[in-house]
């Protein structure tokens, strides 16, 4: 009698008649179902799920001398890219390929020291960067590298996720309502991103004639937010934040609560991603949203597109951020409103 745990695993042949398409077509999908018309690519998925296809990997793997095996490499922190990683793992598993997530801990030169390591190992087909690399010669390892920075080494804005115009819109919002004197708590300035956030608040404060109580490079912790809001002046006259992230917006609007400033009532806070906590924070928070899946979705098809020699794919028009206002942010209080706590 046949056991039915010892069923016959499906073909890609047996897909290929189910859907009514060509095997070529399915292999297509395995590697990028967008690059099949919508009513292929539903017929393929159809026909993958009722047989339960799985791709033999190995067979694959001793057929193209690919290992099927990729590896994102990521800083090691508290800045845990967890919505990019899903996406981006979700579609290389797509395409039949295993996901190596791989945290290093030192700043760009030891991430590029262990992609370096990973290349050379023949065991990786691909490698994925999320944060920032300083690798020169990276087509001497004979492996596709692909980076998902938005900036060039020089800052050099590549894309439409830097964050200048969103810091731009913000403080001009800010003033629109009324607030004259801001403070940033930056990210950790090791990455491109919260350098060029940075720069762009000096310029916009500066260009719209605004005061300034400072800048303090945080490291993306609500920590960091709380302990610079609380070490300001009482009579500093800040009434507007800028923070890098929701985490440190957190942490600041934690802090001014511990002085007794009221958000939005004395102190209005602006964030940055649209993390769920902010959403349902009291009170909600302002920030910006950002498609961090469609961000790591673009940066895997772009790595899968140099692996199979193709070109690469035009990024997703949902990775374009906008700014949301919520209830942390309101007019600036009157003059002598605010009181220290004691």
């Amino acid at each position: 009698m046949t056991d039915p745990g010892d069923k016959r695993p499906s073909t890609i042949h047996e897909v290929a008649r189910l859907a009514g398409v060509s095997h070529t077509t399915v292999s297509r999908y395995l590697q990028d179902k967008d690059s099949l018309k919508p009513k292929t690519r539903i017929k393929v998925e159809y026909a993958v799920k009722a047989l339960d296809y799985r791709p033999n990997l190995v067979a694959r793997s001793m057929r193209t001398r690919r290992t099927n095996r990729l590896a994102i490499v990521l800083a090691a922190g508290p800045h845990f890219p967890g919505r990019q990683l899903a996406a981006a793992s979700e579609i290389a598993h797509q395409a039949g390929y295993q996901v190596d997530i791989v945290s290093v801990e030192g700043g760009p030169r030891a991430r590029s020291a262990r992609i370096e390591d990973l290349a050379r190992s023949g065991q990786i087909d691909g490698i994925l960067a999320i944060s920032s690399i300083d690798l020169k010669g990276a087509k001497r390892l004979g492996i596709p590298i692909v980076r998902s920075e938005s900036h060039d080494e020089k800052l050099h804005v590549l894309g439409q996720l830097a964050g200048a115009s969103e810091v731009r819109e913000i403080i001009e919002y800010l003033s629109s309502l009324g607030h004259r004197t801001f403070f940033h708590v930056a990210g950790d300035q090791e990455f491109a991103s919260a350098r060029n956030r940075k720069n762009v608040y000096l310029e916009t404060i500066e260009r719209l004639g605004l005061r300034s109580v400072g800048v303090v490079d945080g490291d993306w912790s609500g920590q960091s937010g709380f302990d610079a809001i609380t070490a300001l002046p009482a009579d500093c006259g800040v009434t507007a934040v800028v923070a890098a992230n929701d985490v440190i917006a957190m942490g600041v609007i934690r802090g001014a609560r511990s002085r007794g400033w009221d958000v939005p009532g004395d102190l209005s806070v602006f964030g940055w991603d649209d993390e769920d906590m902010g959403r349902f924070a009291t009170p909600s928070l302002s920030t910006v949203a950002v498609d961090r899946e469609a961000q790591g979705r673009d940066a895997i098809y772009r790595l899968l597109a140099e692996i199979n020699g193709q070109p690469a794919p035009e990024p997703s028009v949902l990775t374009v951020n906008h700014v949301i206002h919520r209830e942390s942010t309101a007019p600036p209080p009157q003059a002598d409103g605010r009181s220290e706590a004691q």
